[in-house]
């Protein structure tokens, strides 16, 4: 079981550039990736996603990725190609005494013309750096996904001891249930007794007979038990098991909820209180696992 909650970082450095990843992951009920690149790097992007896809597969996860030069990578040089910026000045000036413009062609008109100002020893196309890029990544995934596994086992011990009291009031209500039909046989007569009335015996049974099956837990019963083992099951599976918590969180709320609503005694509406409120802090965990 892993958290939806982690932090990782990875670098590496290739041909005097040195690429730097942080990846980090808050909880989302679906799968939200943010991936903020440096514009020489953004052709990688659909690459990154795919790889970050195979590490992690619910939550917002933010990815920020830096480059940078290293110490023995140069600057690079600017050059000036001036005939470029003569004739680019010499063509303005022609048009805007054609077209009775008033003005003169400027230095900073000049210098964002295309190709006026000339870069030396560019930087390697983007491909070229997907090596050093998919390194950092897995670096910083595998960091993250073991922040998360740490975060996951802490949220496993707590969710199993949750589970644990609901066992426990699941188990007494079944204890329960039976003493509910003889207490209810036993009032009905003592009820008839004090109204001095007579009634017959197969009428007395079929009254018996609807309340008990109106009250009747034992499927909701069984079907929690079965939820119950669905969630050891869980515990032991190594793919994400969060939208499976989700849904096993909604049925258990079905069964409980049928159970207050045919409880007809004091001590099982008493267990039934316990089970929603353990329930309730059960969902609310289970929204941080993956």
């Amino acid at each position: 079981m892993k958290s939806m909650t982690g932090y990782g970082r990875g670098e590496c450095a290739q041909n005097g550039f040195k690429i730097t990843i942080e990846a980090s992951s808050v909880n989302r009920k679906q799968s939200e990736l943010s991936i903020q690149f440096p514009r020489e790097l953004e052709p990688l992007e659909p690459q990154a996603r795919d790889e970050i896809n195979r590490h992690v597969s619910r939550g917002r996860v933010t990815v920020r990725v830096s480059l940078h030069t290293t110490d023995s990578q140069q600057i690079p040089k600017v050059r000036i190609n001036e005939n470029l910026a003569r004739e680019y000045t010499r063509e303005l000036r022609r048009l805007g005494k054609e077209l009775h413009l008033a003005g003169d062609v400027t230095l900073e008109l000049l210098a964002r013309a295309p190709g006026v100002l000339e870069t030396e020893d560019a930087a390697p196309e983007a491909e070229a750096f997907w090596p050093a890029v998919e390194k950092a990544l897995k670096q910083s995934f595998a960091a993250l996904v073991k922040m998360r596994e740490r975060e996951g086992a802490h949220l496993a011990k707590d969710l199993t001891n949750r589970m644990g009291t609901m066992k426990k009031a699941a188990s007494r209500v079944e204890k329960l249930a039976p003493q509910v039909q003889k207490r209810y046989h036993e009032q009905l007569l003592a009820r008839v007794q004090q109204a001095e009335t007579q009634i017959e015996p197969q009428r007395l049974a079929q009254e018996i007979v609807l309340f008990a099956d109106r009250s009747d837990i034992s499927e909701e019963l069984t079907r929690l038990k079965s939820h119950f083992q669905q969630f050891q099951d869980c515990l032991k599976s190594s793919e994400p098991v969060g939208r499976t918590l989700d849904f096993l969180c909604q049925e258990m709320n079905r069964e409980v909820n049928t159970l207050g609503a045919k409880a007809n005694d004091s001590s099982i509406s008493r267990e039934v209180v316990l089970l929603k409120t353990e329930l309730e802090k059960f969902r609310e965990q289970v929204q941080n696992v993956e």
